[in-house]
């Protein structure tokens, strides 16, 4: 029988303890509110959606996961609004359905990992282009307008909120303190790390950054306790 892999202290790490995800629900919830509230400023008669479904979706990155390279201001804007306007733009080129829909997700990927602001809802983004795309005159004027106002939204609360609860946004990659001398910790150099990303091959949704002051402060932490038990 299939069972799913327990949590580990990363993932807590990841969610800043344990009531992280207390901090990051507030955050969304006044995010979303915000949102759907400049979203109802439309005027009614249009018919307009006043909020777009990836929002919601933006919304986790950008409180839940500030850090994220994912859930950046460029990130949040260029990613749902370029994925949408790609989507728009397939939809009006590709007749069929299920290959629209592919395709639009498939270049909305390559659209925004060359802008530099891959975000996973923008997916979402190129296929409601899609279907947008499909609507009577002013239906894609209906998904851009919405969404920008909502993304807007969403990057303001994002800022206000994160900065004040302690976490700068946009994210300002920790810088690691220099290493004592004549000690173990810190013979590593930032181009091994390099080296070692480059063997693995993989996109880590975690700034290199970052990832240096992390293995820093593990060899920091491991000084106190040698130093600790020879006492």
């Amino acid at each position: 029988m299939f069972k799913f892999p327990r949590p580990t202290a990363l993932g807590q790490l990841r969610f800043g303890g344990r009531l992280g995800w207390a901090r990051g629900a507030a955050g969304a919830l006044v995010g979303i509110a915000l949102a759907a509230t400049l979203g109802l400023s439309l005027p009614h008669a249009w018919h307009w959606p006043w909020i777009v479904a990836p929002v919601g979706a933006s919304a986790v990155l950008v409180f839940a996961v500030p850090a994220s390279p994912l859930a950046q201001p460029w990130s949040v804007l260029g990613g749902n609004m370029l994925s949408a306007l790609t989507g728009l733009a397939v939809g009006q080129l590709v007749t069929t359905p299920m290959l629209a829909a592919g395709l639009a997700v498939a270049l909305a990927i390559a659209v925004m990992t060359s802008a530099r602001c891959l975000h996973p809802p923008g997916g979402a983004c190129a296929v409601v282009g899609v279907l947008a795309a499909t609507a009577p005159d002013g239906g894609w004027l209906a998904l851009l307008l919405p969404l920008l106002l909502n993304v807007i939204a969403l990057i303001a609360a994002g800022w206000l909120y994160n900065n004040l609860t302690g976490h700068a946004w946009p994210h300002v990659p920790a810088q690691a303190p220099p290493m004592p001398p004549g000690t173990w910790a810190g013979m590593y150099e930032t181009a091994d790390l390099d080296a070692v990303l480059e063997e693995w091959d993989e996109v880590l949704d975690v700034n290199r950054q970052d990832l240096d002051s992390l293995f820093r402060a593990v060899e920091r932490r491991v000084l106190r306790r040698w130093a600790d038990d020879r006492k």
